[in-house]
């Protein structure tokens, strides 16, 4: 994932957490909000109560992995908070694909939901 679709700075994590809606599974809490950019933006977060900063990075770069390799299911004007929950650690990566596309499904499904009504 290239550096200008990564929400960095701290006080755009904290907008997006604020002010945006929440989904989550057992894994994961996502946080979305419409951004001006007209491309998605993604941040992580991994708490340090995962893990040491070994484990904390390869999740952030197996999800990393899992948002470059599903880039058509995302909208494009969208930025996303993930934050990992602490089961995370109990399923293997392929688990963990199919509950994290499962959630952007979900979040996708009521956005299409709410613009029909």
């Amino acid at each position: 994932m290239k550096k200008k679709y990564r929400v960095k700075e701290n006080k755009d994590f904290s907008k997006i957490i604020n002010e945006g809606n929440n989904y989550y599974n057992d894994c994961f809490s996502i946080y979305t909000m419409t951004n001006i950019y007209g491309y998605s933006r993604f941040g992580i977060s991994v708490s340090k109560k995962i893990g040491n900063a070994v484990l904390r990075n390869k999740i952030k770069r197996q999800i990393r992995n899992i948002i470059d390799k599903n880039k058509n299911i995302y909208q494009n004007d969208k930025d996303y908070i993930i934050i990992v929950r602490k089961k995370y650690v109990n399923y293997n990566f392929l688990e963990l694909c199919n509950k994290y596309i499962e959630l952007i499904n979900r979040i996708n499904c009521v956005k299409e939901n709410n613009h029909e009504k």
